[in-house]
């Protein structure tokens, strides 16, 4: 399935749609998208993976970056709307206490 990524943006959230599944041959996709959400002038960069049905380790180590990268810019990164399989790999990985990442 190729990876398919939307914005929406207002004065306070960046959102990322991100539709498809996250791996090693598009995460470089994921984390251009995030770096440019992180330099508009936003409080909140959010990634929407409602459609997201699979993320490997690589994709993990790009919401990582991108959670490490939010601070340093000052501000709020999370990942939204996750599903069941993300957020196993998440909790397995241990990440989930590290980035702001939920099923709602």
């Amino acid at each position: 399935m190729e990876l398919v990524i939307t914005t929406a943006a207002s004065p306070e959230r960046y959102v990322i749609g991100i539709e498809g599944e996250v791996d090693i041959s598009n995460a470089s996709k994921v984390r251009d998208a995030i770096d440019l959400a992180l330099e508009q002038p936003t409080e909140e960069v959010q990634l929407d993976f409602e459609r997201v049905a699979y993320i490997d380790s690589t994709g993990i180590g790009v919401l990582v970056g991108a959670a490490h990268h939010a601070e340093e810019h000052g501000k709020r990164f999370s990942v939204v709307k996750a599903q069941p399989g993300v957020m196993r790999v998440a909790q397995l990985l241990g990440v989930d206490a590290e980035i702001a990442i939920s099923a709602q």
